[in-house]
């Protein structure tokens, strides 16, 4: 075997990376010798997190229409059975007494006509114009020739127009070197001319001694794992809050009713149509003995 041969059977040598070439970096990089960044393990919890508490929102509205939905079917189909119930016991209760004139058969018909349903929507068709004497005074003069009352009027005493004039002059926005001076001195004024309106002597205080301390200092901006940390705070306590409006919804009536039927509420309200119905008749005809001659 001649020499040339022997050398060219030999196995070819790897090429050797010299210290600082890009190329051995990029080669430990893609066969994953180079370490995950901690932030980067920390932003995928953050959106994981982020991620899932989308769905748990979506959960909960979910539910709270279903909720409101069905809250608002019971009222429409089953309240006027309800208030029909409520009306034949007070009558019943009214009936018996009227026949024993017993003062406790008399209690028990005051306290069954106590409970009749009020007509629906009388609160909200008032408002403000019924108090507990009746129609409020503002709003009998309103559908007489009265005069209403005017409003009552704060007089500034002469120390709160004294420091209202003072911060005014110190704090005027036409006084602002720049565009966000002229903002930060509107806001302030709008606040100094609240407290003036309502004549708060003490308030105006504080915001002069506030002015005198000046702005404050900006903060440093936070570093990333700061900002990725206070966002897994802001996910936790959003889920928490979630989980109370979920429990609330889920201990409510009408929540504790969607789950005795889940798959089908509709159903359940009929069911309860029909009790209510029998009750209703049942109600009826003892009324009717109660008021036969």
């Amino acid at each position: 075997m001649s020499e040339h041969t022997e050398q060219s059977e030999q196995p070819e040598q790897p090429e050797q990376s010299v210290p600082g070439d890009p190329g051995a970096f990029d080669e430990g990089r893609a066969g994953g010798g180079a370490e995950e960044r901690p932030e980067a393990r920390l932003e995928r919890a953050v959106r994981a997190a982020e991620q899932a508490l989308i769905e748990f929102e979506i959960a909960v509205e979910t539910f709270r229409v279903e909720v409101e939905n069905f809250s608002r079917l019971h009222h429409q189909k089953l309240g006027p059975m309800y208030s029909r119930l409520d009306e034949l016991d007070a009558l019943i209760a009214e009936a018996k007494a009227a026949g024993t004139g017993d003062p406790e058969d008399l209690r028990r018909a005051h306290e069954a006509r106590a409970l009749v349903m009020p007509m629906p929507g009388v609160d909200e068709l008032f408002h403000d114009w019924m108090g507990s004497d009746g129609i409020a005074d503002d709003a009998g003069a309103m559908l007489t020739d009265r005069p209403v009352r005017p409003p009552q009027r704060v007089r500034p005493s002469e120390e709160v127009r004294r420091l209202y004039r003072e911060l005014v002059r110190q704090a005027h926005p036409d006084l602002a070197q720049d565009e966000p001076e002229r903002e930060r001195r509107d806001a302030f004024i709008a606040r100094v001319n609240a407290a003036y309106g309502r004549g708060e002597e003490q308030l105006l205080r504080e915001l002069a001694e506030e002015w005198a301390a000046g702005p404050a200092p900006e903060e440093p901006a936070p570093g990333e794992s700061e900002e990725l940390y206070a966002r897994l705070e802001w996910l936790s306590r959003r889920k928490e809050l979630l989980a109370l409006v979920a429990r609330e919804l889920e201990d409510s009536a009408i929540g504790s009713m969607l789950r005795m039927a889940p798959d089908d509420p509709d159903r359940l309200l009929e069911e309860i149509a029909e009790q209510l119905l029998a009750r209703v008749s049942e109600r009826e005809a003892e009324l009717a003995a109660f008021t036969a001659p």
